[in-house]
């Protein structure tokens, strides 16, 4: 015996009640697009906090994960709400028909927020292979953040120019006259600026390669300084009499650039002269002299001392040795102390230093 509901004093079975009209469907259909959304909009945010909490304790715990996990956590992670109950909107109205404008409508919100979430997806993968760079070369350097700032911006505005293109092409406008259009700007831009897209492109060169860093001291040309500031456009030395050089970045990576900053040691070349008439037993005694004056200073690796030349006034002694240090000032010290030590060694074993010759100008 059929069970009643009461409405309008008619008695109505269960399959006559869900057979009820109401907004252009069905409560058989209203319910089974209401049981789609509220599961699936329970579900996913379920799982996301899931996977989010079990990406926070590997984070915490320092373990190294495969990269397509790394990056597939990651992307969960940055899936938002509106997604998610985009999905569930999307399943539910599924079992649904409405109005030929009402759907629309549904259609342009729903692929609107697909290609939303496609463009997060998309900048969270960028910026994950930026970290990532980052991390493997021990840190960005804070200098060359800027730089890093604009690779964003210009993948941004890529993947965001993307996804609303193909947001447009999906809801079936035609974007092959709005591409032209835009090639066409996008040359006359291009050409209007391209000094300065040159620097910008230079910009970045120099934040992904890092030929150099602030604080570096360069030689570039016929110019000597420290690095000040890396620009978009332009960076700054600090030249070795005081004032400012201000190069532009294209013509810096165009340039011989000598980067005195990453050196790891210093190699020093001099030569002295000793008089032509010199015993020759105290010539064999001259290279183990400076030997043991430049090993007894810290921070440096004696290489040679020999008696290379010889004219009619002098014998001439080159010497080579280098110091474990970049700092200029210790090198400038030990040369210091060699170049005393080699007089007073040298004097005291009665060898005489070879005087350049003196011209005397004769009177007419």
């Amino acid at each position: 015996m059929p069970r009643s509901f009461g409405c309008r004093n008619v008695d109505v079975s269960w399959r006559e009640f869900w057979s009820i009209q109401v907004l252009w469907n069905s409560l058989g259909a209203w319910s089974i697009a209401l049981a789609a959304f509220l599961v699936t909009f329970t579900v996913l945010p379920l799982v996301k906090g899931f996977i989010s909490s079990r990406r926070k304790k590997w984070l915490q715990s320092g373990r190294e994960l495969p990269l397509a996990i790394q990056v597939a956590t990651l992307l969960v992670a940055r899936t938002s709400r509106v997604f998610l109950w985009t999905v569930a909107l999307y399943l539910g109205i599924n079992q649904l028909v409405f109005p030929k404008h009402i759907e629309q409508a549904f259609d342009i919100a729903i692929v609107v927020t697909f290609w939303m979430q496609v463009a997060i997806w998309a900048m969270t993968v960028v910026r994950f292979a930026v970290d990532r760079r980052s991390r493997r070369e021990g840190g960005l350097d804070p200098a060359l953040s800027g730089s890093i700032d604009i690779i964003v911006f210009a993948a941004g505005l890529i993947v965001w120019t993307m996804a609303f293109l193909l947001a447009l092409d999906n809801l079936g406008v035609q974007i092959k006259p709005l591409l032209a259009g835009l090639g066409i700007s996008g040359i006359a831009v291009a050409l209007a600026v391209q000094s300065i897209l040159g620097d910008l492109l230079a910009s970045l060169s120099i934040a992904l390669d890092k030929p150099f860093t602030v604080g570096d001291a360069l030689a570039i040309d016929d110019y000597n300084g420290t690095v000040e500031h890396i620009g978009v456009k332009s960076t700054r030395l600090r030249s070795v009499s005081g004032e400012q050089i201000i190069m532009s970045n294209a013509d810096i990576l165009k340039s011989r650039v000598r980067n005195y900053g990453r050196m790891t040691e210093r190699r020093s070349v001099f030569t002295f002269n000793v008089e032509f008439d010199t015993p020759p037993e105290k010539l064999r005694q001259i290279p183990e002299i400076v030997k043991d004056i430049i090993t007894s200073r810290p921070q440096t690796r004696f290489d040679r001392c020999h008696l290379l030349s010889y004219n009619n006034s002098a014998l001439q002694y080159e010497t080579v040795y280098f110091m474990t240090t970049a700092d200029y000032g210790a090198y400038a010290d030990t040369q210091q102390f060699v170049n005393i030590a080699i007089l007073e060694k040298l004097g005291a074993l009665g060898v005489e230093f070879a005087l350049a010759p003196r011209f005397v100008k004769q009177a007419s």
